[in-house]
């Protein structure tokens, strides 16, 4: 029987254990894949999207929903390579696996794929198709041109920034409860401004409208709107017969609720995702997405994938009954074929001092047996978790790279030049226009304001701007501005040159502007030559800024320490940032309660739930080797000035049973086992107890 099934499957898919292709060739119902870490995910679905386009579903009818674009360029870079190693003899439509056909294969983040389906349909919603994207920085000092507009920061009672205020609104929109709601659960302490709050996210909406722009939020919300039109709904519904989403445990109700409103019966639906793995809600996602989806979509086939292909069975075993302490979730129990490897440890050092020199002798000691340090990682819940650690490294040399640094379009001097470009693409954005006009000597909030006001009353109209008298400060740069501003708007994408030439144009303008400006010029303006290197890809304005605005690339100049001639370097990162990584050596740091769990993550069942996934997240990075360690003391000021302190307790998810699995060590205690022996402090102080109990026995 057995060679009789193996016979019957594609030899494209043979390779995949049992679970990986019953998910790979199930049919059109819907399916949800519970993919634990390390079990071959993108693997799974990569095989899923060629079974179905060698069975005869067109590829420029198929839907891949990623949260980056660099996973949903790996997803379509598989399949491509996948389906050319096959005979065209055995595919239902022999011309769906040439090249030009897979590459019509939509892929992409739910942010980049609402872009490309507003600019095409988003007229029957009303939607000017030359919208231009805030990013989050925009869209804060939006909001704070907003807040302003109301004198709401002069209300009386301390009102909040402009950060929070966007927090708040952007809560409303992804998880489509009322302000009043949202204020509750998650922002109580602003629950005295509900009213002022209201008026300014309608106040806030209504500059966006006129403006022609839309942030994040509006990309989501107004993608839900368009599949909820009686007009437009089935005209994008019927672009798609298959749809897939990635890492579906991240999303939230909006999403949710877009993917109901393209697939209402989840007809050719399938979700990738696992329950445990979702630590996101800061941003808004749920995990009841996941937990609900065969509620959601009745008939579900739920397939978990349980074959874990990174860790060793003793780092499974610690993993697994961590994550089986959850409330609530979708069973699933990972297992390994790579062998038991080494126990676990669970580190108790004195101090914070003593975990950064524990930490360091473990990395240099599998460094010297053949473990690169790139192949390590010390992972932390908050960032400032590592400033001691960093410190340290740095003393005894160590390179690191720390995940999760400024992302390159966030710098000032890379987004002063895309105003510029933005500006030019739509003269109604004026966070743009502000910050292009505060550059300029002699212009300050106020004029800046009233020169955006004129080009808005013009309709955007440039010409207006060289009716003004300047300063004679700006006796030359403004007309040069307007000039350029002029050009850019007039060239088309016909153009020789497209947006690098654009980009050149403006740097030009700007360099006088950032040498007086900002410090470090000469790595600041080799940036912005990086910038025009990266647009040189581009033919497209609104492609590039859009792109620029939903999936910036990081600066490679933001590593805070130099690797060495090796190039060998040590990770550092949150746990967020690891996500989705995998290392052969993981330290995990200040396991302890109030780190991990955060103190400021236990008002809820909810969000202790959300942090013990969060652990299991960081445990599950590990392949060959993993350390937990917990500092036994924390002083409350430097040791060196106060002894005072406070005893630390183990993390609560790491229970009694669970530590029998691991090997337990102590670092820098006194007695037996003390500094630096990595043995455990035991004794015997019953006599002494005895003694004692005379005094009240």
């Amino acid at each position: 029987m057995v060679t009789d099934a193996t016979s019957e499957i594609p030899g494209f898919l043979q390779s995949l254990n049992a679970q990986q292709r019953a998910a790979a060739m199930h049919g059109e119902n819907p399916l949800l894949i519970i993919a634990g870490a390390g079990t071959g995910k993108t693997t799974t679905l990569a095989h899923r999207v060629a079974w179905q386009i060698a069975s005869g579903v067109d590829p420029s009818r198929m839907l891949l929903l990623t949260f980056t674009r660099r996973a949903a360029a790996e997803m379509l870079k598989r399949v491509e390579a996948i389906l050319s190693q096959l005979d065209p003899a055995v595919m239902k439509d022999p011309a769906a696996c040439q090249r030009t056909a897979i590459r019509r294969l939509r892929g992409g983040t739910f942010h980049s794929v609402a872009t490309n389906l507003l600019r095409r349909h988003g007229h029957l919603i009303g939607l000017h198709p030359d919208f231009t994207i805030l990013d989050r920085g925009d869209s804060e000092d939006l909001m704070n041109l907003a807040r302003s507009q109301l004198n709401l920061p002069k209300s009386g009672n301390r009102f909040p920034l402009k950060a929070t205020c966007l927090d708040i609104y952007s809560r409303c929109v992804n998880t489509q409860c009322s302000l009043e709601v949202v204020l509750r659960k998650w922002f109580p302490w602003c629950m005295e401004h509900q009213e002022q709050l209201g008026n300014l996210f309608t106040n806030f909406s209504e500059t966006k409208e006129k403006q022609r722009v839309l942030d994040f939020d509006d990309l989501l919300l107004f993608w839900n709107a368009l599949v909820d039109d009686e007009q437009a709904g089935p005209i994008v519904r019927q672009q798609f017969s298959r749809i897939l989403v990635d890492e579906y445990q991240d999303t939230n109700v909006l999403q949710a609720q877009i993917l109901k409103g393209l697939c209402p019966d989840g007809i050719g639906l399938t979700a990738v995702g696992d329950d445990a793995q979702s630590i996101y809600s800061f941003r808004a996602a749920t995990v009841r997405n996941i937990l609900d989806f065969p509620d959601h979509y009745p008939g579900t086939t739920v397939i978990p994938l349980e074959q874990n292909y990174r860790s060793t069975q003793r780092i499974l075993d610690v993993t697994n009954r961590v994550i089986a302490e959850a409330a609530e979730r979708h069973r699933k129990e990972l297992f390994s074929t790579r062998g038991e490897g080494s126990q676990p440890q669970l580190v108790t050092c004195s101090d914070e001092e003593a975990q950064n020199e524990y930490v360091i002798d473990q990395i240099l000691e599998r460094r010297e047996k053949g473990v690169a340090l790139k192949q390590q990682a010390v992972l932390f819940r908050a960032s400032h978790h590592s400033m001691a650690l960093e410190a340290e490294l740095g003393r005894r040399n160590v390179p690191f790279v720390k995940y999760g640094g400024l992302r390159f379009l966030e710098t000032a001097h890379v987004k002063d030049l895309i105003s510029f470009l933005r500006l030019a693409e739509n003269p109604m954005d004026s966070v743009a226009g502000f910050r292009v006009l505060v550059l300029l000597p002699s212009i300050g909030q106020a004029k800046a304001t009233s020169l955006m006001d004129t080009l808005r009353d013009a309709g955007g109209n440039f010409d207006e701007w060289m009716k003004w008298s300047p300063p004679s400060a700006l006796r030359d740069l403004w007309p040069q501005l307007v000039q350029l501003l002029q050009r850019l708007e007039k060239r088309t994408a016909d153009d020789d040159g497209g947006v690098s030439t654009d980009l050149h144009a403006i740097r030009l303008y700007y360099t006088p502007l950032l040498e007086s400006k900002y410090d470090n010029v000469v790595a600041r303006t080799n940036d912005l030559k990086q910038l025009e290197a990266i647009a040189a890809r581009y033919q497209s304005r609104g492609e590039f800024l859009s792109e620029m605005a939903l999936d910036p690339p990081t600066s490679t100049q933001e590593m805070p320490a130099d690797p060495f001639l090796d190039e060998d370097y040590l990770i550092l990162s949150t746990i967020h940032s690891a996500k989705g990584l995998e290392w052969d050596s993981v330290y995990v740091i200040h396991a302890a309660d109030g780190n991990i769990p955060a103190d400021m993550a236990t008002g809820s069942a909810e969000e202790i739930e959300e942090e013990r996934r969060l652990f299991y997240v960081a445990m599950t990075r590990a392949k060959n080797n993993l350390t937990v360690i917990r500092p036994e003391r924390y002083y409350f000021h430097n040791r060196h000035k106060s002894d005072q302190h406070s005893l630390s307790k183990i993390t609560r998810f790491l229970t009694s049973s669970i530590q029998k699995e691991m090997q337990i060590v102590s670092h820098g205690l006194s007695g037996p086992g003390s500094r630096g022996s990595g043995g455990l402090v035991q004794g015997d102080t019953t006599e002494i107890r005895k003694r004692i109990s005379k005094l009240w026995g």
